[in-house]
């Protein structure tokens, strides 16, 4: 199994900045990806970002320019620097990651709540 856990969230004011961490522990063979999702009340999860083990990202054509995503292998780590944060940005963000077990599957984090206020 794999765990992830997020850490990082909170309340910040509009245009403040925010780091989340995403840890992954467990009994796993490999990571190819992790990504970032993000929950708003009464709205559907979305994706904010994600990257492979090789480093390649893709992002959410909205938060691209505010938003970036890095990965440490050695650690196991994903990472989310969200800046010129908006209220709009509110949401619970997930941690995703495609692993491999005794195959490739998806897990997720418990979620970390975001909150801007303007």
């Amino acid at each position: 199994q794999v765990q992830l856990v997020e850490s990082g969230g909170g309340l910040v004011q509009a245009g403040g900045s925010l780091r989340l961490s995403c840890a992954a522990s467990g009994r796993f063979f490999s990571i190819a990806l992790m990504a970032w999702y993000r929950q708003a009340p009464r709205k559907q999860r979305e994706l904010v970002a994600s990257i492979t083990s090789g480093g390649r990202t893709n992002y959410t054509d909205s938060m691209k320019d505010r938003f970036t995503i890095s990965i440490d292998n050695g650690k196991n780590t994903v990472y989310l620097q969200m800046n010129s944060l908006k209220p709009e940005d509110t949401a619970v963000y997930y941690c995703n990651a495609r692993a491999n077990v005794r195959s490739w599957s998806d897990y997720w984090g418990q979620g970390t709540q975001v909150t801007v206020s303007s």
